[in-house]
């Protein structure tokens, strides 16, 4: 049998998803001064719901109101069900289809105007441009309290309406700080060896399927790579996903890089050409973390998405008809095409937009593969800010502006979030 876009799947939790499209997370920073959803939020994923993707998962959701990965962040710290939560879970799923929240904390990757003692496994600065600051190594209390505040989040998200909770450890962020041997230099039992390493992700899922129960869909969004010297490896990706898979979730999501090494935003090309050996070419440029997905996709049964460059309809076709994902990933398509998935599915758009590719404040020194990492890391920054400047104007039911500047859609983006950061200081954290 094949396998097409629009297949339904069960996963093992018994929850069938009507297609194969999956809307990845994208941070949002549209939270109030209280780190709440707000209007915006219900707007934004209403518009993606009627899109008809076959799950939508939200943007970075935060465990910790201390450690945001940006100001506008959402962040849960109540198991109870919150009305805001509601409203956004309710919004998202207007059209039939499930949302998953994904939960996070940041680990080292905080921005200084956020906070200025941020927590990693070991006191390893993420330098770039004085951008984040030296982070303190976490105890063995803190690591606990950690560890009950995923499991409260998910709660949180289920008694409020979500259909399920996706754990962030990609990316570089807290999980996979924890993976990577660069940034964990413990010598203690969360360190060291690859079990001492994953034993956060895998302590970190198992309080969260105590709190929601064995029905409830728990995702993990996990790095193929982190493609950085003595980083965490696709062997080593390999390992956890077994070590995943013995935990039964439903559903592991492949991406990868880091802040330092932002694959992740890797840039494509548009098919042109129907020369088969042209074909391939494109296929290992587009998606770029297939050839990792492959490896991956043979040790374990656990339903597989990769998300990470996918550009055309023929390459998400031929991903699923040769087995290699169960469901494909797509995040920023979402920003400028928010009904993707109907238009893929009945056939009328074949290839996406690659704005990635002409997103950049120059060529060359000055452009996304630059020799240098602050500039490299800028032009990243200033392309997430464009496509940010997209879910804005869908969040206030306005249609993409592609004509957007690219160095206007980053300075507004600098600015609001400093205006954001100001507020919150002025307010304590107990007080949100």
């Amino acid at each position: 049998m094949t396998t097409t876009l629009n297949d339904a799947i069960t996963l093992p939790c018994g929850v069938t998803l009507n297609n194969r499209i999956l809307k990845s997370a994208m941070t949002e920073g549209m939270a109030d001064y209280n780190d709440q959803a707000t209007q915006r939020h219900a707007t934004l994923y209403q518009r993606w719901a009627e899109g008809d993707a076959g799950l939508l998962i939200t943007g970075n959701v935060m465990v910790d109101a201390r450690y945001l990965e940006r100001p506008g962040n959402v962040c849960v710290e109540s198991s109870a069900d919150q009305p805001h939560l509601r409203h956004w879970a309710t919004a998202g799923q207007s059209n039939g289809n499930p949302m998953w929240m994904q939960i996070s904390h940041p680990g080292r990757q905080v921005a200084k105007i956020v906070s200025k003692t941020p927590l990693a496994p070991s006191p390893v600065q993420l330098k770039l441009g004085g951008y984040f600051a030296e982070p303190r190594a976490l105890t063995e209390n803190d690591i606990q309290d950690i560890i009950r505040r995923f499991g409260v989040t998910a709660l949180g998200a289920k008694n409020s309406g979500f259909a399920g909770v996706q754990i962030h450890g990609a990316h570089g962020y807290l999980i996979s700080e924890f993976l990577s041997p660069v940034v964990n230099q413990r010598n203690d039992r969360w360190g060291g060896s690859l079990e001492n390493r994953a034993r956060l992700l895998l302590d970190v899922v198992r309080a969260v399927r105590n709190n929601v129960g064995s029905e409830f869909p728990i995702s993990v969004k996990l790095n193929s790579a982190d493609f950085q010297k003595g980083g965490f490896t696709l062997v080593e990706c390999v390992e956890v996903a077994k070590m995943l898979e013995h935990e039964k979730i439903d559903l592991l999501e492949i991406s990868g890089g880091t802040y330092e090494q932002t694959n992740m935003f890797g840039t494509t090309d548009t098919p042109n050409d129907t020369n088969q050996t042209k074909r391939e070419s494109t296929k290992q440029r587009e998606a770029y973390f297939l050839d990792y997905a492959k490896t991956i996709r043979a040790a374990i049964k656990t339903p597989f998405a990769v998300t990470g460059g996918f550009r055309s309809a023929d390459t998400m076709r031929e991903a699923l008809l040769n087995s290699e994902v169960d469901i494909i990933g797509l995040a920023r398509p979402f920003c400028v095409e928010p009904d993707l998935p109907r238009k893929l599915i009945q056939g009328n758009i074949q290839h996406l937009h690659p704005y990635e590719n002409t997103l950049q404040f120059g060529n060359g020194k000055m452009g996304i593969n630059s020799p240098y990492k602050l500039i490299s890391m800028m032009n990243v920054q200033a392309q997430v800010s464009w496509f940010s400047h997209q879910i804005y104007r869908l969040a206030v039911h306005q249609d993409p502006d592609t004509s957007a500047g690219l160095k206007r859609s980053y300075l507004k983006q600098m600015y609001n979030e400093i205006r954001i950061a100001a507020v919150r200081k002025r307010s304590p954290t107990e007080e949100r």
